[in-house]
């Protein structure tokens, strides 16, 4: 399957919207759909050689017996032009190798090496790959709107498989099957679906595989380096580097319809990103997963085919993980919610429209008509990073929030619950 193009953040007038990320009535946000890749053809051609004549050998230059004088005269002659036709012949043979055309030593005539075996070092890029490279799958789905391809990570022996929503939402109506590292296949069924936070889980009908090691997100830092894997343009297996760019990057995203609201508190990464690469994994020089990859920014009409400008984006393991429990635990995933509806405000900041009674909020005192303008030490420009910062959390979490309103700047405790999406 594709990546999605992530929407623009700004201050631009927009529909209001829950502060979880539910739309608030009209109007979901558009997202420009992929045109199904083409297969990749891997060129191949055999050449064809000539057809090498030996050098002529002078044992087979051999004069008939003589006969009568009269034939020896005629065999001496025949002789005599024999010698000749191979005089000249190992003149030039040997003016030949004089002239050095045949002693010239190149690359193609030196042994080659051993079978080289592996010497990565510690924390290489290669070492990362040998360890990430088995738990990575491509998932190829067949559904009535066409094929595509994606990426997943295995997580458990038994065929539990996490990847993006957007990749297997469209298998549900049709067939999505799993193809291993070392060739196998099998087929996939949904598990657990969650449209909000871009992430599923399957199941597939193999044993004896090799789960991915997971890793934290809250503690890396920007400019980390790190790898990414997964199925770009359907090449699997494929592998490249960068590092952190940022985080807690605030991303729209639609699904494949293009009507789920998706925002991710996302990390970005200048590792290269493509589509196919969703549902892979970002990880880190142990090895371990800090992203799933689920989205690329892509300048232009976003009719085109996207391709990767160093600006792609994964969703931090620890939120995804938390979710991918609940997902294949019970089908279904906890959002956390705020409580609040926001939209632009006339400032920098989310302007709060609306409090659910009872909600979080109104239980902390916050009021419509107020902005929101920070989450513990997180600035809020707009109201996509306010969904974001909520998402990023966990249902019981506590939170602070500094709020501006016609007493000035106030900061209240909230006690973040969820709801079943």
């Amino acid at each position: 399957m594709t990546d999605h193009t992530p929407g623009a953040s700004g201050n631009q007038p927009e529909e209001p919207k829950w502060a979880d990320g539910s739309a608030a009535g009209a109007g979901d946000t558009p997202s420009a759909g992929v045109p199904p890749q083409q297969p990749y053809q891997q060129p191949y051609a055999t050449q064809q050689f000539p057809h090498v004549q030996p050098w002529p050998s002078q044992a087979a230059m051999v004069s008939q017996p003589r006969a009568r004088r009269g034939g020896l005269v005629a065999g001496m002659a025949v002789v005599a032009l024999v010698a000749a036709l191979v005089g000249g012949g190992i003149g030039g043979f040997v003016g030949y190798r004089l002239g050095g055309g045949d002693n010239s030593i190149t690359s193609l005539d030196q042994s080659r090496p051993a079978r080289s075996t592996s010497t990565a070092p510690q924390g290489s890029v290669q070492q990362v790959a040998e360890k990430v490279l088995p738990s990575v799958v491509q998932l190829q789905v067949l559904s009535t709107r066409g094929g595509g391809e994606g990426s997943g990570i295995v997580i458990s022996q038994d065929g539990y498989i996490l990847t993006n929503n957007h990749v297997v939402e469209g298998g549900r109506r049709g067939r999505i099957t799993a193809l291993f590292h070392d060739n196998r296949t099998a087929p996939v069924q949904v598990v657990g679906t969650d449209p909000k936070s871009d992430l599923a889980v399957v199941k597939a009908d193999i044993t004896g595989l090799t789960p991915a090691e997971l890793g934290r997100s809250d503690d890396l830092p920007v400019g980390a380096p790190v790898v990414a894997i997964g199925s770009p343009f359907g090449l699997s297996g494929t592998v490249t580097s960068g590092i952190i760019s940022a985080k807690d990057r605030p991303v729209r995203a639609g699904g494949e319809s293009g009507s789920q609201d998706t925002v991710l508190n996302a990390l970005q990464t200048d590792a290269a990103i493509n589509p196919g690469n969703s549902g892979g994994p970002l990880v880190d020089m142990d090895g371990r997963v800090v992203g799933i990859n689920s989205a690329i920014y892509s300048p232009g009409s976003g009719l085109e085919q996207a391709g990767s400008v160093g600006l792609g984006f994964a969703i931090p393991i620890d939120q995804a993980s938390r979710i991918a429990t609940e997902l294949k635990d019970t089908g279904s995933a906890t959002q956390t919610t705020l409580g609040v509806m926001i939209t632009n405000g006339p400032q920098p900041g989310a302007l709060v429209r609306d409090v659910v009674p009872g909600g979080p909020a109104e239980q902390a005192g916050i009021r419509s008509g107020e902005l929101i303008t920070k989450i513990d030490d997180r600035a809020i420009l707009e109201p996509d990073a306010l969904v974001a910062a909520v998402r990023s959390h966990a249902p019981g979490d506590r939170i602070r929030v500094t709020i501006s309103g016609t007493g000035g700047d106030r900061t209240v405790d909230v006690t973040l619950t969820g709801q079943k999406g």
